[in-house]
């Protein structure tokens, strides 16, 4: 799903590798005025998007920001600070693509971009099977249930994120990945300083 250009006109690309840490199973529950929804994370296969995704979540980002675009039968996106799709956390960071994760089935999560390179913060999950985004999106979640699927299939625009726990083997995680975790702080720190 595209997101509009980054309103930081030369946000940072961050170009640090993350570290897989085999075996890692790391949940996030978005918390939303329509009920949880339960996300598997893949720290395995784009082990940079889910630190960025798990970073931005513990430090409370996307606590209270709207899906300001939700198309039916299609997608619900989210994760933009401004609410207008043109906001992000004040850096880029490059794909994380794998072939054998695809949009095959609803429930996928994937960054939204406005083009390669460009993920920020911004995130959508599908209603529906949409495979004419593989290898444009980084995949990096799927939803655990039907009843999750429920939920997001509840959305509609302007419905609010309260908050995104993550559960799981967070400390050995981030523990590995300590440099690229400063780098991304660094980033945030300049436009989000209140963000501890």
């Amino acid at each position: 799903m595209k997101r509009k250009a980054n309103n930081v006109k030369n946000a940072t690309t961050i170009q640090k590798e993350a570290t897989i840490v085999s075996n890692t199973n790391l949940i996030a529950k978005i918390k939303t005025n329509k009920g949880d929804i339960n996300i598997k994370l893949f720290p395995n296969e784009t082990p940079f998007t889910v630190l960025n995704f798990v970073n931005l979540s513990k430090k409370g980002y996307y606590n209270n920001l709207k899906f300001h675009r939700v198309i039916a039968d299609f997608m619900i996106q989210g994760g933009c600070p401004q609410g207008t799709g043109m906001g992000g956390p004040g850096y880029n960071f490059k794909d994380e693509f794998v072939k054998d994760l695809t949009f095959d089935k609803p429930g996928i999560l994937a960054m939204a971009n406005s083009g390669p390179g460009t993920n920020g913060s911004q995130f959508f999950i599908t209603h529906i099977e949409t495979p004419w985004l593989n290898h444009k999106h980084t995949i990096f979640g799927e939803v655990v249930s039907s009843k999750d699927q429920d939920v997001v299939n509840k959305i509609t625009q302007n419905d609010i994120i309260e908050t995104i726990e993550i559960t799981g083997d967070i400390e050995a995680f981030l523990e590995a990945n300590k440099e690229p975790l400063a780098e991304l702080n660094k980033e945030l720190a300049k436009d989000f300083p209140n963000l501890k």
